[in-house]
């Protein structure tokens, strides 16, 4: 499916729109709020405190609770700006975020207020969208599901890449903080209350898992090449900035009798006995489950004086950002990174 993400943080609301849905499915709107709800902030101190209700509204593309098979359009009003937070440094550069680079792409007409159409408020549609794949997937015995793979140097327990219990991960995905280890979670927690109360913030990782894929899906040319299209669908997540399917960078450090993933029969069918390249080799899917983390970047609005530039006088400048901000969005960014997953992975299916 193709899909178009509209609005801003501060507008008066955001959504997307969702070509090539197939027809006749129907729509679980209680699925679609769950996904939104795992992706709110609800009251944790891990989180903003803006409070967003993120109700969909189908504008087009559904009839009788079943998908026409035309343009899918939903709507999620915004309902919680404090868009005066942002006017004494509309003309400031935020460091780390896409303040200047959108201002010169756009010609200083772009939408200031809560980083406008970047913000990551923007994922809230690529949930929903990812919802409507999570709804196809499964006809196709194909299941999407991720956990917190990292906070700061605190690592969660790795996922089985080569036989994934994918109902575990299913299961920890629904936890208010998705890990594997609980203990872990808590020494992520306390890293990410630290950050707060120095008035930082901290990143992490995400290991997510695709299962159910069958072999042969995708090409080596860039445009139907399976790990293009995952990086194509996760890059649209603001916060991402590195992607490594398998053991990634990690292979780089090994020799090739390590890094090769032997072939097998299991129950007749060709298996790898290892899944170090992540489900996909040449470009194409291998019939593994596909394994990728994503590396996701400490949150950019910080309370703590940073130097800058005034965008509009060209002259040094220096910033102190206030308002509501999470010191950590990793947590948050779980449901969105398998949103991203589902929409590449039904993206495949049909290329």
């Amino acid at each position: 499916m193709n899909y178009t993400i509209f609005g801003e943080s501060h507008g008066p609301a955001i959504g997307v729109v969702l070509e090539d849905v197939p027809s006749g499915i129907q729509l679980d709107m209680e699925l679609l709020a769950s996904e939104l709800r795992r992706r709110a902030t609800g009251s944790s101190p891990l989180s903003t405190p803006r409070n967003e209700k993120d109700q969909v509204e189908i504008l087009s593309g559904v009839f009788d609770g079943k998908t026409t098979g035309t343009p899918l359009c939903m709507m999620i009003r915004n309902g919680d700006q404090h868009s005066k937070d942002y006017a004494a440094i509309r003309y400031l550069a935020r460091p780390g975020h896409a303040d200047f680079t959108g201002f010169v792409r756009y010609d200083g007409f772009n939408d200031y207020r809560g980083g406008g159409h970047f913000s990551g408020r923007l994922t809230a549609p690529l949930v929903a969208a990812g919802a409507v794949a999570k709804q196809i997937l499964p006809t196709r015995g194909v299941s999407v599901a991720a956990h917190i793979a990292s906070i700061g140097n605190v690592q969660d327990l790795p996922v089985d890449a080569a036989a994934p219990d994918m109902e575990q991960l299913m299961q920890c995905a629904q936890k208010p903080f998705p890990v594997l280890s609980d203990p872990k979670g808590e020494a992520m927690q306390a890293l990410i209350l630290d950050a707060k109360a120095h008035q930082d913030s901290i990143g992490g990782t995400i290991e997510c898992v695709t299962s159910g894929l069958p072999m042969g899906l995708g090409a080596p040319d860039f445009d139907r090449n399976a790990e293009t299209e995952y990086a194509r669908q996760l890059f649209a997540i603001p916060a991402i900035k590195g992607l490594e399917f398998g053991d990634g960078f990690g292979l780089s450090r090994m020799h090739g009798s390590e890094a090769n993933d032997p072939w097998a029969l299991k129950n007749g069918a060709p298996v790898t006995v290892t899944n170090h390249n992540g489900g996909i080799l040449g470009g194409i899917t291998n019939g593994m489950p596909v394994v990728f983390r994503v590396a996701v970047k400490p949150t950019p609005s910080i309370a703590q004086p940073q130097q800058t530039v005034n965008m509009l006088t060209g002259e040094a400048a220096e910033i102190t950002i206030t308002g509501r901000h999470d010191p950590c969005i990793v947590h948050r960014a779980v449901p969105v990174v398998e949103a991203a997953a589902a929409l590449a992975a039904l993206r495949l299916m049909k290329l």
